[in-house]
């Protein structure tokens, strides 16, 4: 039997668990995805509000463009290139610049039989010589795998694609600093240069670590001959500028007021400098918007979406930390955590630490983790470069501490630092 009329007038069908109404299997069937995607949305394309997105147009950054083309361009004029290092804080554009330019650079020498060849490497996945040499020569090699052989082959077969080619090739390492075995990997590539002749290899580094060169031991100093570039911060009018270019591209007509973008603008201006942030606020504002059913996007969703934003990429900031800066930040936050404070007159002062302690603490983590132990004036430069990303707060002792010291207290909740450090350091 196909089916049959309940008491109610409802139509029942047999299944195998027993007898269901059809109106449940009707139910059943509808995917739960339906109504998400029927539901009113203010985006017309999230991806482009996204902060991996990559604009056709980079405004604000037209002189560091400008400058790397000059200093890589030689490369199409068949010589080897400068090496070339590009500091700046997360969002400033470094990676999106050199991205651009070696993109030119490529599709220049293809269209003009040039001997210019680039690629690209991030540094935070491919954390080591072997695994950076192996990333660079899958762009040059796309049909082989040369997975399981040692870093030294992996390299001579880089060396003979550039001389059987006679290629200059433009290798960019994103976030250099991550690489493990960093002065290994710079040894070899700019040694190699010594055994080529008609061709090159060149690195373009990219890091937010203006410190990173003095890990590199002095012969690899030495062999680099490279230029520096620093891309400063952006202001409140130039990411006001950035995201009005965003909004055509990302959202409905007339969806975001005025004030949200202006609001958006002037704290991330305000607390970094960083484009990153002014995208996130804005599209975690979307986010809010859409969930609350309403068709406009205001400054007051952009302050409810400001907490959520400051903590993604306080998190984010401290993933790309090099490994003895998040050492030393999981001290301070450790210490926090545990309510440790300076000793004054008056008492306690809790998660206001002294710089000796939480030097202390730093060198016991380093040690129980066998990571090299730096000096204490390196770890007052960390110290600094800390407080320049805005994680930390320091300051001079005064009245009620014994001598002249310098005090410490994290910027931001410490169970939270302390989790997302345990978790970035133990993975």
């Amino acid at each position: 039997m196909q089916g049959s009329i309940g008491q109610s007038g409802s139509v029942f069908r047999n299944s195998g668990a027993g007898i269901v109404p059809s109106a449940e299997i009707a139910n059943v069937q509808k995917n739960i995805f339906e109504s998400v995607m029927q539901k009113p949305t203010v985006f017309k394309d999230r991806n482009a509000i996204s902060p991996h997105f990559t604009p056709s147009t980079l405004p604000f950054r037209e002189k560091q463009i400008s400058d790397v083309s000059q200093i890589l361009g030689i490369a199409l004029q068949g010589k080897k290139p400068d090496n070339l290092f590009v500091y700046g804080k997360v969002g400033t554009g470094k990676t999106c610049t050199v991205k651009f330019v070696l993109q030119q650079c490529e599709s220049f020498s293809l269209q003009n039989n040039g001997s210019a060849e680039t690629t690209y490497v991030n540094c935070r996945t491919h954390n080591s010589k072997y695994k950076v040499l192996l990333s660079a020569l899958r762009k040059f090699f796309p049909d082989q795998n040369f997975m399981g052989f040692g870093s030294s082959f992996v390299l001579e077969k880089l060396l003979e694609y550039c001389r059987q080619n006679k290629r200059h090739i433009i290798i960019a390492l994103d976030e250099i600093d991550q690489v493990k075995d960093l002065d290994e990997l710079v040894y070899s590539l700019t040694r190699a240069n010594d055994e080529l002749h008609e061709c090159s290899i060149s690195i373009v580094g990219i890091s937010n670590n203006v410190l990173f060169k003095d890990r590199l031991d002095s012969r690899t100093k030495s062999a680099l001959c490279g230029q520096e570039m620093v891309f400063p911060p952006y202001n409140a009018k130039e990411l006001r500028q950035i995201l009005l270019e965003r909004l055509p591209l990302a959202f409905k007509e007339s969806v975001v007021d005025e004030a949200a973008v202006n609001l958006a603008s002037a704290i991330a201006a305000r607390e970094s400098g960083d484009a990153r942030t002014a995208v996130m606020l804005l599209l975690r504002a979307g986010e809010l918007a859409e969930k609350n059913n309403s068709s406009k996007i205001t400054d007051l969703d952009i302050i409810k979406a400001r907490k959520q934003v400051e903590e993604e990429i306080i998190f984010s900031m401290i993933s790309t930390l090099p490994i003895d800066e998040q050492l030393v930040l999981f001290a301070v936050s450790s210490l926090s955590k545990d309510k440790k404070g300076t000793k004054r007159i008056t008492g306690i002062d809790e998660n206001v630490l002294f710089s000796g302690d939480v030097y202390d603490e730093y060198v016991r983590i380093a040690s129980s983790l066998k990571e090299n132990v730096v000096s204490a004036r390196w770890y007052r430069e960390y110290i600094s470069q800390l407080e320049m990303h805005g994680l930390i707060i320091t300051t001079q002792s005064g009245k009620g501490i014994r001598g002249s010291t310098r005090l410490i207290k994290l910027a931001y909740d410490s169970e939270k630092i302390f989790d997302a450090m345990k978790k970035e350091i133990f993975k």
